[in-house]
């Protein structure tokens, strides 16, 4: 079985993000969403949150692609939750070339504590290669539209939190 971890933050998950989880899922045959705790960022949505919005976002897109789509949350190295959870490649998406310089780093890191664990970049699709997490909170809080951004869930979720 081959099985693919896809980490991030996913504060929230976006289009983009839900872009690249679908072809993930032709790469594999089971796709580990790993939802980060990342102190240093503070988070807007908890980890509890961020977790239901994944399992609520891809519980559909598991059945059209048959592919088992998972989320678990971790607080370590990436390649030890990639162990963890038994992923023989890393999943990343990339937006832009400054994304690769740092993508490109963290693999030559990942590749010295575990070489046995392959890196995949997929590229973002045209139409969502400007979304970013970050924009779309900043977007948000300020009253803009972010539906062209997120899912319908996702951008309720957004509007609650920020009333």
């Amino acid at each position: 079985m081959r099985v693919g971890l896809y980490p991030g933050t996913f504060d929230p998950v976006t289009l983009g993000h839900i872009d690249i989880i679908r072809r993930a899922c032709g790469l594999v045959d089971k796709l580990v969403i790993g939802v980060a705790i990342n102190r240093d960022k503070g988070p807007l949505f908890s980890l509890e949150e961020r977790v239901a919005m994944i399992e609520q976002t891809c519980a559909e897109l598991s059945r059209q692609t048959g592919v088992e789509i998972v989320a678990h949350s971790f607080e370590k190295l990436l390649i030890d939750c990639a162990r963890d959870v038994g992923a023989q490649i890393i999943v990343r998406g990339l937006r832009a070339v400054a994304d690769f310089e740092y993508e490109y780093q963290m693999v030559g890191m990942n590749r010295v504590l575990d070489n046995s664990i392959e890196t995949v970049f997929l590229m973002a699709e045209a139409q969502h290669q400007a979304i970013a997490s970050k924009l779309v909170k900043e977007i948000a809080r300020l009253g803009g539209d972010v539906s062209h951004f997120v899912t319908p869930e996702v951008n309720s979720a957004l509007k609650e939190r920020l009333k």
